[in-house]
């Protein structure tokens, strides 16, 4: 189909009148009435101007190709769990990490048989491990090759989602009491509002702390699109930037051995972020 036979079919579809359309595009009706004949086709600056005004995509306009969609493969998740697994086992013994070789072992016992949330468009179920195998590769990249840290990165859903306390954690107690701070609960007479801010304050407190929950937030906005409806994408984007972004001026203010890390985190995030705002205003 021609742009001049698309022009006609969708403004007839409209009801609207080839004056009607002239004056939406700043034309004259004449100059629509020859595009709809084929003796002219509209300027290029036009063409957006006339696909806004039929409610259809520039695209469709063009080549008459409806509801087009690109035919692009998704993954379900970026990396493999079993390369990330073995590449930190290998980091473990190859830079003395002994904190991090019990959590990753404690990690992949606590998490078995668990799933992250199914993506829309396939019914793979990814392994939970995943998601804190990845964070860990990504601070590993990022130059936190710190016990601790790398520690408390995959220790830091355990308690809260497998039902074992701190105490438990075959670490130390400064990763421990990190992991602690990390576990959200509502305490009793706090809405989930009020138990939120606290959270967030708490972990202000502890740098091991901030640094995994930042690198969690990265990690979980990136995958968000897969996974979280609009409306938990626009709640999550609003929770990131009341306290997740401040967490991460903090940490670049306070602990300068963090600085290059924070640098990279808060681009990736705030990229993310800008994207997912444009989609959705847009």
């Amino acid at each position: 189909m021609q742009i001049g036979e698309k022009i006609i079919a969708k403004r007839t579809e409209m009801g609207m009148t080839q004056e009607e359309l002239a004056a939406e595009v700043c034309v004259t009706a004449q100059a629509v009435s020859q595009w709809e004949r084929g003796r002219t086709i509209p300027d290029v600056d036009r063409i957006p101007l006339i696909a806004d005004a039929l409610h259809c995509d520039i695209r469709e306009l063009i080549t008459g190709e409806e509801n087009y969609q690109p035919k692009w493969v998704l993954k379900e998740s970026i990396f493999s769990a079993e390369h990330m697994y073995s590449r930190l086992k290998g980091y473990t013994e190859i830079e003395n990490l002994p904190q991090t070789h019990k959590a990753l072992v404690f990690m992949k016992n606590a998490h078995e048989g668990m799933y992250r949330k199914k993506v829309w468009f396939s019914s793979k179920r990814i392994p939970y491990i995943t998601h804190p195998l990845m964070m860990a590769c990504q601070a590993h990249a990022l130059g936190l090759i710190d016990d601790n840290i790398l520690a408390a990165i995959l220790l830091h859903d355990v308690c809260e989602d497998c039902g074992v306390t701190p105490e438990e954690l075959p670490v130390s107690k400064r990763v421990q009491d990190a992991v602690r701070l990390l576990t959200f609960q509502t305490p009793e007479g706090l809405t989930k509002a009020e138990a939120k801010a606290l959270y967030f304050q708490e972990i202000r407190k502890d740098k091991i702390a901030a640094i995994v929950k930042v690198i969690d937030r990265c990690n979980n906005i990136s995958t968000m699109a897969a996974a979280f409806s609009r409306e938990k994408q626009i709640e999550y984007i609003d929770e990131t930037e009341t306290y997740v972004i401040p967490l991460l001026d903090y940490l670049k203010d306070e602990h300068m051995e963090y600085h290059d890390a924070v640098f990279l985190i808060k681009y990736h995030m705030l990229s993310v972020l800008e994207t997912f705002k444009n989609m959705i205003l847009h």
